[in-house]
């Protein structure tokens, strides 16, 4: 992994959400000998990862001077509300960050509240630089292994070097895909065209098997073939097929990408009647899958539309 050791002892590393993409991206970085001082809403979680990682200390909920020796602080997060929340909040870090201090934002975010968190924070500290970072993932449990792909919006040269050796610990492709907010409107257009394929994916698979086919052999089929996306090589078929429902990822949270996705887009004049048409079907599978529900039991909105259920697959040998 990057991260020279020179870099490793002369910076330390904040990290805010040890969630199931933080904590195995946090994980890098004390393997590359970063010191840590991490927190997480769910104060176990810190101390896990405290008990598992030598040079990593956990921040208890509202201890905010905690952070104030740190260079970077990353975050990994629901959304951009509670990223400003931890920042300009009540105990919120802007205030005890030291001067030059580099927040990168992994989390997946609108580029828009992104830019306005960023003059918010310039409006304590102008010395404060805000990089958008979010991730993106071609296998699952890549992330514990380095090789997550990030995407970078930064408008600060020097910060974006100084931060280098971590996005580049953390991830195993780095793309700066340029100015403030570029990262996040990139994520959030990744995910659309995965959301896309979700879709496409959904109504294939229900009319395929109504027609008499094997949904199981369909995906062995498109694996293989020009249909292969993600959730077809993983998510899918681990997961939604074998209804373990339990890929990491809530439907909640994919519905809220779209969302941004669809004004982004929006943003752009583009007309697009795909961007609203996948928020109206992830908006009718979420009210039908329930509150926490997996990603994967999106399917359960076209099943109840149609009164099929799909066959049950068994889980694919690993």
């Amino acid at each position: 992994m990057a991260g020279s050791n020179e870099s490793s002892k002369s910076m330390t590393i904040g990290y805010i959400g040890l969630g199931n993409a933080g904590y195995p991206l946090a994980s890098t970085l004390s393997k590359a000998g970063y010191p840590l001082i991490v927190r997480d809403a769910d104060p176990g979680r810190a101390e896990q990862f405290h008990q598992e990682n030598d040079n990593a200390q956990a921040a208890a909920e509202g201890d905010s001077n905690a952070f104030s020796e740190v260079d970077i602080l990353v975050t990994m997060l629901p959304n951009g509300e509670v990223v400003r929340d931890v920042l300009l909040g009540t105990d919120g870090l802007a205030t005890v960050l030291k001067d030059g201090a580099i927040i990168i934002d992994t989390s997946s975010s609108s580029p828009f509240h992104t830019r306005e968190t960023a003059q918010l924070l310039s409006e304590i500290n102008t010395s404060f630089t805000l990089i958008d970072s979010p991730i993106t993932q071609a296998y699952q449990h890549a992330l514990a292994k380095g090789d997550a792909t990030l995407m970078v919006g930064c408008s600060n040269p020097e910060a974006l070097e100084k931060a280098m050796p971590v996005l580049k610990t953390m991830g195993k492709h780095v793309f700066h895909m340029g100015d403030l907010g570029f990262g996040h409107a990139t994520k959030t257009l990744n995910n659309y065209v995965s959301a896309a394929s979700i879709l496409g994916l959904c109504d294939a698979l229900m009319a395929g098997q109504q027609f008499g086919l094997d949904p199981e052999k369909m995906i062995d089929v498109m694996n293989v073939g020009t249909g292969v996306n993600f959730s077809t090589k993983e998510s899918f078929r681990t997961d939604g097929l074998t209804r373990r429902f339990e890929s990491g990822y809530q439907l909640s949270l994919l519905l809220k990408d779209m969302k941004i996705a669809e004004s982004v887009i929006a943003s752009t004049g583009l007309q697009s009647d795909l961007s609203h048409l996948i928020v109206e079907k992830l908006t009718d599978a979420d009210k039908v899958a329930g509150p926490g529900a997996d990603h994967t039991q999106v399917v359960q909105g076209w099943e109840k539309a149609s009164g099929v259920q799909l066959k049950q697959s068994k889980q694919p040998d690993s």
